[in-house]
């Protein structure tokens, strides 16, 4: 696609710290699957909040209490709305981490029994494979693994035969791979869980920046993702769980607003979402969160995905050339992250040059250490493309990765 029909220069503008410098040089930021940027209404509605309407929610019955109130509900009102579900479906958490530790211990952990099967894929990022693991320790499940093919797609085969196994109670995928780029095929893989009766998660901290998701068409059981690669602040998400589950999973932190009575003798816990959220909820941030998607709404986004692939394109082709490059990932529909090795050349030492050139690219296992494993690494090199990328960037970032791996060999 080009800038004729998508123009990332006109929203580059929304976005202050792209106009900063790096090393000297223009920043040119392709780390955006690890997180984005965030553009200037995002901080304005932290910035107002903390100035005009600062105050804890769920208690306070005076006015300034009530302002903080409402835009907390309607921060909530506006994920839910942005995913195509209700209110009473979304749980505001630190992020798609805190998210699949909160499915693992209230959900999963309550239901499974000793012998039950988690199904996991060798594409997870470290937040959907640990919290699944100290649930299989604390209830003797076991644990299995789905291969990825050559071109890092899932092997659906091994999936749906893991699916058919009368022991497999649960599977947690990603929507997107935050290494490969691959988009898994999510909704074919949903039907065919729930045929098994089997529950899905899905982390979609990869997905959400690139495309909108309908959860209700989905139909998958448990949604997480991150605000912080949503355009929005660091240290809030979501997750969103199907009403039918929220009544029987049981709360994992207790305190202040997720109940009903305490006594001595005993505590009731209060009804719906909020007995996921004791203590003080993150209210700025998650006011931030409904601001993002505010912002998102009036950009062209049903756009973003296939122009953020068309700058993937861009640069795959001049890099090509490169002798002893290995791209990661190579599905024909991808997502706009190109990660890479290249023979004789440490990805580290890699990113030091890019990054003397204004280039902020990132390098290492990615969270994903069994996925380096499998891909025969210990580490690669990464770019991730978003919205406010251009051509130009996408040129530079090929020409600066060609002049560094002339000099470091």
């Amino acid at each position: 696609m080009s800038e004729e029909l998508f123009n990332p220069h006109k929203i580059r503008k929304d976005f202050p710290i792209l106009g900063r410098k790096n090393r000297g040089k223009p920043l040119v930021y392709l780390d955006n699957a690890a997180s984005s940027q965030k553009p200037q209404l995002v901080i304005d509605a932290i910035s107002d909040y903390y100035k005009f309407s600062n105050s804890n929610v769920h208690r306070g019955v005076y006015e300034l209490a009530e302002d903080a109130e409402n835009l907390y509900h309607s921060a909530r009102e506006k994920v839910a709305n942005w995913l195509g579900v209700t209110s009473h479906e979304i749980i505001f958490v630190r992020g798609a981490t805190e998210g699949l530790n909160l499915i693992a211990r209230s959900f999963a952990e309550p239901l499974l029994k000793a012998g039950d099967q988690i199904v996991l894929s060798e594409m997870e990022h470290h937040a959907n494979i640990v919290p699944w693991q100290m649930v299989a320790e604390a209830k003797g499940v076991e644990i299995k693994i789905v291969p990825i093919l050559p071109d890092g797609s899932l092997d659906l085969e091994s999936l749906y035969g893991l699916l058919e196994q009368n022991k497999t109670k649960l599977l947690s995928l990603c929507h997107v791979s935050n290494v490969l780029g691959t988009v898994n095929p999510i909704e074919e893989i949903i039907v065919k869980a729930h045929q098994q009766g089997v529950k899905v998660v899905i982390d979609g901290a990869q997905s959400v920046p690139h495309k909108r998701v309908n959860l209700q068409a989905l139909n998958c059981d448990f949604f997480v993702f991150s605000g912080h690669k949503l355009f929005a602040p660091m240290g809030i998400g979501v997750v969103y769980a199907k009403s039918t589950l929220l009544e029987s999973m049981v709360p994992y932190q207790g305190g202040g607003d997720m109940i009903d009575q305490v006594s001595f003798k005993g505590t009731s816990y209060t009804s719906g979402v909020q007995r996921f959220e004791a203590g003080t909820p993150n209210v700025a941030d998650a006011i931030g969160l409904g601001e993002a998607i505010n912002y998102l709404e009036s950009i062209p986004f049903d756009l973003v995905d296939e122009y953020e692939k068309s700058l993937l394109a861009r640069a795959r082709a001049q890099l090509v050339s490169i002798d002893g490059l290995i791209e990661h990932g190579t599905t024909t529909d991808k997502a706009g992250v190109f990660c890479y090795s290249i023979e004789g050349v440490h990805p580290h030492d890699l990113a030091t040059l890019l990054d003397a050139e204004g280039i902020a690219t990132r390098t290492g296992h990615h969270c994903c250490q069994p996925l380096m494993e499998r891909l025969g690494v210990e580490a690669t090199a990464r770019a991730s493309f978003s919205m406010y990328n251009t051509i130009d960037e996408a040129n530079h970032f090929a020409d600066a990765v060609k002049r560094a791996v002339a000099l470091l060999r």
